[in-house]
């Protein structure tokens, strides 16, 4: 399924009756604009819908811009967690399971466009070897540990199939993915390989605008 944009004409609510969402009209409201591209006058602000970040359910803008993120329809629920500055998804929430009960291990997952690219190109030059290296194996354990024991919290009382398994991004111990790590990070998790990242990524960007001679 193409999300809004993909086709010319393509509508929020005709994608949404497509994909069989259904949501308060209101949820449409965000999507509102003018000719000229500015908010259409009433419209409210993208993000500012009750349920589009840590509220129940998610927006049908937040959802189609994090299928337009993924390349795909999301698998299970999520929600956004942290946004860019303009209001776009930068980290979203997953639930513990998939729709059909897949376990998920990966509970923060980093979909913004600028940072997915960042983080690639820090791991192409041996970020995952750098980030092991860099922090304490005793912190990273512990963070592992949390991870794992906020998203197992959060599956049901009732549940009594297969689990999510692992730390942070599923990895047992060590290092696997830097872009997991680095989405617990920014949605507040106590996790040194993501504070590595963002040292590094800071670096990266810095060196990026010093003047050449």
């Amino acid at each position: 399924m193409t999300a809004p944009g993909g086709i010319r004409g393509t509508s929020f609510r005709a994608w949404a009756d497509e994909a069989g969402l259904t949501e308060p009209q209101e949820a449409l409201a965000g999507a509102g604009r003018s000719r000229s591209g500015a908010p259409s006058r009433g419209a409210r602000e993208l993000g500012t819908e009750p349920w589009a970040a840590g509220g129940d359910g998610v927006s049908l803008r937040d959802w189609a811009e994090v299928a337009d993120l993924l390349g795909r329809q999301p698998q299970g629920r999520f929600r956004v967690w942290v946004r860019n500055p303009d209001g776009s998804p930068r980290v979203i929430r997953n639930d513990p399971l998939l729709a059909d009960g897949t376990p998920m291990p990966t509970r923060y997952w980093l979909v913004a466009v600028a940072d997915c690219l960042a983080v690639s190109r820090l791991e192409s030059r041996g970020g995952v070897r750098g980030a092991e290296a860099a922090v304490d194996g005793a912190a990273l354990e512990r963070a592992h540990a949390h991870y794992a024991a906020e998203r197992d919290a959060a599956l049901p009382a009732d549940h009594v199939g297969p689990r999510p398994a692992g730390g942070v991004g599923g990895t047992r111990r060590g290092v696997k993915c830097l872009h997991a790590h680095y989405a617990w990070y920014l949605a507040g998790g106590d996790d040194p390989v993501g504070e590595w990242v963002a040292a590094q990524l800071a670096a990266d960007s810095t060196a990026s605008t010093q003047p050449t001679s």
